[in-house]
């Protein structure tokens, strides 16, 4: 503990852990000039049009690739269930929180990813921290890419393990890092589709020098799933990699609906995480309107594929305009379309010039990207219509000729 001298005696310095607390006041700053973009309140359920202040605007900042949320079916099913069940599990699953919807759901979604086995739990979050923490022991290393999800670098930090990372989707990178290592069990984690950049991992490659080097590979596909594959199973199908990726994780909280998430693959293992998952071991289980609506989302991916078709005729159509209007959006060839401005507080300028405009999109500045790289984070359903569209791409033409982007 510090001291100072007072009247020749040392008198100890009281340090208040809070003090971080009282000093942090960008957040006030930011709301004093209308420039805060974080928590804005919504009046509605998450459409391609949302209602916030009274007033209609378009949602370009929501997971929902396949507009499953508002479903009819998907409501009805979570309706259902809580009129069975009630609104909670009391408990967690690995004592009193264990439903026959529960089973019937990991059944479902192991036969959905292929795997032959599934395991649910309440967040996609506690997903990764509980697989990386449980798997990865003090002897081992877990090996991830710089841009992958917090959940992943958190689960890393969970684990007794040593953490690597590797240069974003670079494979010569990836090698050096499993090369210095080789004597070593490992676990490689990459994102499927990258949650800020939207871009796609390079699956083919990276199985392969796992191969090379003896390393288990876990996909967290939470923005792949419903999205990517011919059948919307996410990014091991769209590259015919689903029998030799050996964990997939996925979200509820994107195409699923809902919100928990899963992780998938042999039976053994699925069952070792079972046991052995701390995130999953000691959190309630999840309610039982969570789980209903999940599996008649997934019966809605099967049986609506033109939902994913829609899908990426308007996400062809927003990467091309974008482009042609003359924004940088970086390696985006998914739903996520992230708009690069540079500048921090260009980012929530912009970000709330759209709001005025009729347009909620998302920003995202250093840490959450790397300084300098500041972007506006827009993605995109299959429910939106042509007119919402050509009015966001309206709305960023004005706003960035206004502010100087292009």
């Amino acid at each position: 503990m510090d001291s100072k001298m007072v009247q020749g005696e040392a008198v100890a310095i009281k340090k208040d852990i809070f003090e971080k607390c009282f000093k942090f006041t960008i957040a006030y700053e930011l709301q004093k000039v209308g420039m805060y973009p974080y928590f804005r309140v919504i009046q509605s359920a998450q459409g391609p049009e949302v209602i916030m202040n009274g007033k209609k605007m378009i949602m370009i900042g929501s997971n929902n690739y396949l507009g499953l949320t508002n479903h009819p079916k998907v409501k009805e099913a979570a309706i259902n269930a809580i009129k069975k069940y009630g609104t909670g599990c009391a408990g967690s699953r690995f004592l009193n929180g264990t439903l026959d919807i529960h089973v019937e759901l990991e059944e479902k979604l192991a036969w959905f990813i292929r795997k032959e086995a599934a395991l649910v739990f309440s967040t996609g979050f506690q997903v990764n921290l509980g697989v990386i923490a449980s798997l990865v022991g003090k002897d081992d290393v877990v090996i991830i890419d710089k841009m992958d999800h917090a959940s992943i670098v958190d689960g890393c930090r969970l684990s007794f393990g040593e953490v690597k990372r590797y240069k974003h989707n670079d494979i010569e990178d990836l090698e050096r890092v499993l090369k210095e290592c080789e004597d070593k069990t490992k676990l490689v984690v990459v994102d499927g589709v990258f949650s800020m950049e939207g871009d796609i991992v390079k699956l083919p490659e990276v199985y392969k020098v796992c191969q090379k080097y003896g390393a288990r590979l876990m996909v967290d596909d939470a923005h792949g799933i419903g999205v990517l594959g011919n059948t919307g199973r996410g990014t091991a199908e769209h590259f015919g990699l689903e029998k030799e990726v050996d964990l997939i994780m996925g979200t509820y909280s994107k195409s699923l609906a809902s919100i928990g998430g899963f992780i998938a693959g042999q039976r053994d293992v699925i069952n070792y995480i079972k046991h052995f998952g701390r995130a999953f071991i000691f959190s309630a289980s999840p309610p039982p309107a969570s789980v209903a609506a999940v599996s008649a989302a997934i019966d809605i991916i099967v049986s609506e594929p033109e939902r994913r078709e829609q899908l990426w005729k308007n996400t062809n159509k927003m990467l091309k305009g974008f482009k042609e209007l003359g924004f940088n959006i970086g390696v985006a060839e998914t739903p996520i379309i992230p708009v690069i401005v540079g500048d921090d507080e260009l980012a929530f300028k912009f970000v709330m010039m759209l709001q005025q405009e009729g347009v909620f999109a998302n920003v995202a500045v250093s840490p959450a990207v790397p300084p300098g790289k500041a972007l506006i984070r827009t993605s995109y359903m299959a429910t939106h219509t042509d007119e919402h569209l050509d009015k966001v791409l309206e709305a960023f033409y004005k706003v960035g000729k206004a502010l100087g982007v292009i």
